[in-house]
């Protein structure tokens, strides 16, 4: 179409001269410029061009398959398609600055203008509700082996950063209070763990979207005698999806995609909220490398956290395509409105900024180096080893209740006298408790405390390692999380 004016090729069978809709026959104006502004997605839809082109050539495949087309018309179609595909990868053919509608239209246009009439019979027995609905699947499914490689990336960089920092004591925190002593390296894990849930979620999610759209039409099917099982295959997916009106309504698989990413970037956001706090002059516990960190345009001295204050900034942004997207659908009859053009911006927008995120909070990971005196000497203060005296007192038999009332007075004692709790005398101790002994001071030591939390979970040294060689084995591509049908890695056999 022309910008604000009559459609190029209005009143004409569909795929007519450069810039024409998939539409029109019935129509004797086009689009003013204001619904034309709002309702052209090449501009973003664009970047489905090359999954287009794969659907596209498996359809064509199909129709020659079929004899739906002559095998001849479908053959030059499909070496039409084939050459633009090679276009693609070699950087010659982009949709950028077209004049088109969407991509859809973009490809059947370049293709017609390629190799002729026969480009104009690619639509044949196909609809852009079911075509758009599978581009997008597609589009997913290749950006999630990226996505999942970050994660992989990420978690292997949390790993070795506590294996460099396997004998260095810290204070756990609860409510941003010191706690109770626990290795760095089992609080570094602990934000390692949450990355291979978010790779399961992923995971799950393209298990479930392995359907294939194409062959449902706009919404009914199609009285041609398709081979949507074949079509399916070609494309990489398990199998066709079951129905036709909710294959081309269903944004589910949009949906799951988008709730992965707004939780994984939770997560990261939690790691910067971590890493602001650790490299701040009061806790002290860390310092970022010049690469990871900015300075300020007025104080001379400042070393920003930038990375992991754009990583929590960002979050906020993926959480709201969530929303956006739910708030969309929620309303929606069946079958298709015009309504779901609205999620792929989301999409786009929330996977781009995941995976960007990722490489961001990997390298600001690396990035980190921690001094572990400044970590030994947070646990000096705080009491941390209180808990240590009232389990002291449950192994004697003391009830825990109790127990919790007598190492709450040894605090009170301790804060009144302005010293720590291994600093109290024996006869202290006895006085709160008759139950106290001797042998307890040994047992408020921090890394006596740490190696007897020996058991799964605990932040034993022993478990630890063995945490660490876990959470490598999911970065290497194994373990939790990790699996991906071969179906999913192979891709579509049409573009090759």
């Amino acid at each position: 179409m022309s910008r604000g004016g009559r459609p190029k090729g209005a009143g004409r069978p569909e795929g007519g001269p450069r810039g024409a809709a998939l539409w029109g026959g019935r129509f004797r104006g086009g689009p003013g410029p204001e619904l034309r502004e709002i309702g052209d997605s090449l501009r973003f839809d664009g970047r489905l061009l090359r999954v287009d082109v794969e659907a596209s050539a498996a359809h064509a495949r199909m129709l020659g398959r079929t004899g739906i087309l002559p095998r001849r018309e479908a053959d030059r179609i499909l070496r039409g398609l084939r050459g633009m595909l090679r276009d693609i990868d070699a950087g010659r053919l982009s949709a950028a600055g077209a004049p088109d509608e969407d991509v859809h239209s973009f490809v059947e246009r370049v293709l017609t203008e390629r190799i002729g009439p026969a480009g104009r019979r690619l639509h044949t027995a196909r609809s852009r509700n079911d075509q758009v609905a599978t581009d997008l699947r597609l589009w997913i499914r290749g950006e999630a082996e990226g996505i999942r490689g970050g994660l992989r990336a990420l978690a292997g960089a949390l790993a070795d950063l506590a294996a460099r920092h396997l004998g260095v004591l810290a204070p756990a925190y609860t409510h941003l209070q010191r706690g109770q002593p626990v290795l760095l390296s089992h609080v570094l894990l602990a934000h390692a763990e949450p990355l291979t849930r978010d790779d399961g979620r992923l995971a799950d999610a393209l298990r479930r979207m392995d359907e294939c759209p194409l062959g449902s039409g706009a919404a009914t099917g199609t009285t041609f005698p398709v081979d949507r099982a074949g079509t399916a295959r070609d494309l990489g997916f398990a199998s066709p999806c079951r129905n036709s009106v909710d294959a081309v309504s269903d944004r589910d698989f949009a949906v799951e995609v988008l709730a992965a990413a707004a939780l994984g970037m939770v997560h990261l956001s939690r790691l910067a909220e971590d890493a602001v706090l650790w490299t701040t002059a009061e806790f002290g516990f860390a310092r970022l490398d010049d690469s990871v960190s900015t300075g300020s345009s007025i104080m001379p001295q400042k070393r920003n956290p930038d990375p992991a204050e754009l990583l929590r900034g960002k979050t906020g942004r993926v959480a709201g395509h969530l929303v956006a997207l739910l708030v969309i659908l929620k309303g929606l009859p069946l079958a298709y409105n015009r309504d779901l053009q609205e999620d792929k911006e989301a999409v786009f927008d929330a996977l781009d900024t995941w995976g960007a995120s990722l490489r961001a909070a990997a390298a600001l990971v690396r990035g980190l180096s921690f001094d572990r005196g400044a970590c030994a000497r947070a646990l000096l203060a705080g009491f941390p080893e209180a808990t240590e005296a009232a389990d002291y007192l449950v192994v004697r038999g003391v009830p825990f209740r109790d127990a919790h009332e007598a190492a709450g007075r040894a605090v009170l004692l301790a804060e009144e006298r302005g010293c720590r709790l291994p600093d109290l005398a024996p006869s202290d101790w006895r006085g709160l408790h008759a139950a106290f002994g001797p042998d307890l001071l040994p047992l408020l030591e921090p890394r006596t405390a740490v190696a007897r939390r020996d058991h799964v979970g605990g932040t034993a040294p022993g478990r630890v390692r063995r945490e660490i060689a876990r959470i490598r084995r999911f970065a290497r591509g194994r373990g939790a999380g990790s699996g991906l049908s071969s179906r999913g890695r192979r891709g579509s056999s049409a573009a090759r």
